[in-house]
């Protein structure tokens, strides 16, 4: 597949990065001659220096014969722009733009991105795809990563095992012994910073970060296996009123008007502004890293701190002493990777990357076959994604124990109808049946075949 990444910032580096990796041709266009220079030295992937809405650049970046367009630079113009020229003037058949400003999303002006006005397939949006993903940690305290499938009727959730988690050194095919009519599959672990999927002989330890699926509805059974019995969550402090921070506590108030919800902004005009944006939540004038603020906010009380300003430095910072002074746990917004290695050890409970949450909305839409959704772990190290199997699909039709999977790709559920399967060895794959898939990422080029649609099928 013949793809254009418009923007070589962090999201487009990675998005561009992930889908190279994957066997595809991308060319990369930034303005910027040193981000193009980077990203066409460190991977196969050819860098155009320019503006990425100007017809002769898409031109030279072989507009006329790609697949596929993806605008994430800075600008909402710039990909809006980009998308309507890679439409009139190149026929490119699929156009995805991150568009950030949400004048642009409200429901009156719901038409503009038609393909008869500005023809772009999918619209995404950071701030509040990340805004979602927060909420979705929120619901389940203590844990680092919650992803629903199938209509959140199974999930993925991620923990870190502490020195209590009551299963560590536990053979982990036991507990299907130990906890039998509870539907749940480890897929996934973290140890060192090194992702792997364990077998059944494999054993957690402390400081693992294990990735799970279970049905939505044991989930509350599934936390205390693995050290987890925190209470629902009743009061939350949110440090940084941006737009993701804006978008979170309206969509709190929205959904959870039961939590007592404060926010810390340090701008006194943005204060002002999103004070006048929410109806229950009070909004602060300070610095989170203030002792005098956070004990303003109640931070001693606090289920939960979310640090989101602009400054991973702060964020980080806020997070800590929060916790120093009472809270129970802190969620921080870091973008830099290089920070990734350090958060847990110094005490940061859930470490919110924006990068892999918008590059998992683009991937979603980017995959082939009969895959539904698509979302990353440990900043790319592994993908899970919902599929459907087909008649032709190689999983139908043979339990699972007979199945030639490709190496480093497990079966995590089977969703038939309103029915949730953790597969077993003997699980049979029927047509039609909602598979969710974990692949390590030099696998799933060849996990993504197993639901690809075959001549055969016609």
């Amino acid at each position: 597949m013949k793809v254009i990444v418009c923007g070589a910032g962090q999201v487009g580096s990675n998005i561009a990065r992930y889908l190279a990796t994957a066997g595809n041709d991308v060319t990369v266009i930034d303005q910027r001659a040193d981000l193009t220079r980077r990203i066409s030295d460190s991977l196969d992937i050819q860098g155009i220096t320019g503006f990425a809405s100007h017809p002769e650049v898409l031109e030279q970046a072989g507009a006329s014969n790609a697949d596929l367009l993806i605008a994430v630079t800075f600008s909402d113009e710039v990909n809006m722009i980009a998308c309507q020229i890679a439409h009139s003037l190149f026929d490119v058949p699929t156009r995805i733009a991150r568009v950030r400003s949400q004048s642009y999303m409200q429901g009156r002006w719901r038409d503009l991105f038609s393909r008869n006005h500005l023809p772009i397939d999918y619209v995404i949006s950071p701030e509040i795809e990340v805004a979602h993903d927060i909420v979705r940690r929120l619901r389940v305290p203590g844990a680092i990563e919650v992803i629903p499938f199938a209509h959140d009727a199974v999930r993925l959730i991620g923990v870190r095992c502490e020195a209590t988690t009551p299963v560590l050194n536990t053979p982990l095919r036991q507990l299907a012994y130990l906890f039998p009519d509870l539907p749940l599959l480890c897929v996934g672990v973290s140890r060192d910073d090194q992702f792997f999927i364990p077998s059944g002989d494999d054993a957690l330890i402390e400081a693992d970060e294990v990735y799970f699926v279970v049905a939505t509805s044991h989930v509350a059974r599934a936390m205390p296996i693995f050290g987890h019995e925190e209470h629902s969550i009743e009061r939350v402090v949110i440090a940084g009123g941006g737009n993701i921070g804006l978008f979170l506590a309206q969509e709190l108030e929205q959904e959870h008007p039961d939590i007592a919800l404060k926010v810390v902004e340090g701008s006194q005009d943005r204060a002002v502004f999103i004070a006048d944006k929410l109806r229950q939540a009070t909004v602060l004038h300070g610095d989170a890293r203030d002792r005098e603020i956070l004990e303003e906010a109640g931070i001693h009380s606090a289920q939960a701190i979310v640090t989101l300003t602009n400054d991973d430095e702060v964020n980080i910072m806020a997070g800590l002493l929060a916790k120093r002074y009472g809270c129970k746990s802190a969620l921080a917004l870091v973008t830099n990777t290089a920070y990734a290695p350090l958060t847990g050890t110094l005490g940061l409970d859930v470490v919110i990357n924006p990068r892999q949450t918008t590059v998992s909305s683009v991937l979603r839409h980017v995959r082939r076959g009969r895959i539904r959704s698509v979302h990353t772990l440990r900043d790319g190290a592994a993908e899970i994604f919902e599929a459907e199997a087909l008649e032709t699909s190689p999983l139908v039709g043979e339990p699972l124990r007979d199945v030639r999977l490709p190496p480093g790709v497990v079966v995590g559920a089977v969703i038939r109808g309103q029915e949730v399967i953790i597969p077993r060895g003997d699980t049979v794959v029927r047509a039609n049946d909602r598979v969710v898939i974990v692949a390590r990422a030099q696998a799933v080029k060849k996990a993504e075949k197993l639901f690809a649609v075959r001549l055969d099928f016609f």
